[in-house]
């Protein structure tokens, strides 16, 4: 299922545009835009896709989807039943990367926010947010004065930017590794190769370190094992492969670095828990 892009840019050349939606149920478009997406879920229920990443969704929701990200927000069987009386309500913020101007993340008090930024590259949910967002928008959706309007934004961004609870959605995987740019020598050779046979021993040589030294300090930094690691990005571009029905799923399981069908079933499923036929079904 290849993503559609869509336009979310102001007609009025706004430098973001703030919306509340309220309608029967969620748009059905696996799309993405090159806007960031600010979304703060009111009322609905369902199943969320960004990137790989397959979760349930409800009120009170809170996520940041970064630039190109695909996505979609399906509601529940129910929404779609003739003279359904639910309603699928959330706020919704678009803004590019440079709504302030090309230099203002550059800038040396910018920093948390060009985090913020390119954490949302895989799409981010926040958890047990300390501030009413739902208030905040509401602020920002009634405020006239243009250049206020400007300050409120920046403020809930910042607010979010030192926000320190938050899950990251899809897997660095999706993410196109064939083109990944790192500036770590071990991280540059992982995204290079990840679909090749990849030996811990080699990659630590390239971090000048023994095999026992990096795969601790590996853990530390990352919080996983490296084989656990590689797995990940192997298995989030299978599932980047799957949804643009590039292949087949046996030679996504290949093209991928997976030696085999059955561990590749395997990894999947540990990964993604479900198989990579269903995970097809659930994007179709």
């Amino acid at each position: 299922m290849k993503p559609r892009l869509l336009n979310r840019s102001s007609a009025q050349s706004e430098p973001f545009v703030v919306r509340e939606n309220r309608y029967a149920n969620f748009l059905k478009i696996w799309h993405y835009h090159s806007e960031l997406e600010l979304v703060a879920i009111k009322e609905s229920m369902g199943t969320r896709f960004v990137g790989d990443s397959i979760e349930k969704f409800e009120p009170g929701e809170v996520l940041l989807i970064g630039k190109n990200l695909p996505h979609m927000w399906l509601n529940d069987a129910a929404y779609f039943v003739p003279n359904s009386k639910l309603i699928a309500a959330a706020f919704s913020i678009h803004f590019k990367e440079d709504f302030v101007g090309q230099r203002f993340l550059n800038l040396p008090n910018t920093e948390q926010l060009a985090a913020l930024f390119t954490r949302a590259r895989r799409g981010i949910r926040f958890i047990d947010l300390k501030f009413s967002i739902i208030e905040e928008i509401n602020n920002l959706i009634v405020e006239k004065d243009a250049f206020i309007k400007l300050i409120k934004l920046l403020q809930i961004l910042h607010q979010l930017a030192k926000h320190e609870n938050f899950v990251l959605l899809s897997s660095e995987g999706y993410l196109n590794p064939k083109i990944k740019d790192g500036s770590d020598k071990t991280q540059e050779y992982i995204f290079k190769n990840f679909n090749k046979p990849i030996k811990l021993a080699d990659v630590a040589a390239i971090a000048g370190m023994n095999s026992s030294a990096f795969s601790r300090y590996f853990k530390r930094i990352h919080r996983k094992t490296f084989s656990r690691y590689l797995i990940e990005i192997r298995i989030g571009y299978a599932c980047k492969l799957l949804m643009e029905n590039k292949s087949n799923v046996s030679t996504v399981c290949y093209e991928s670095g997976f030696n085999n069908i059955s561990n590749f079933n395997k990894q999947f499923r540990k990964i993604m828990d479900m198989n990579p036929s269903e995970y097809v079904r659930m994007h179709h």
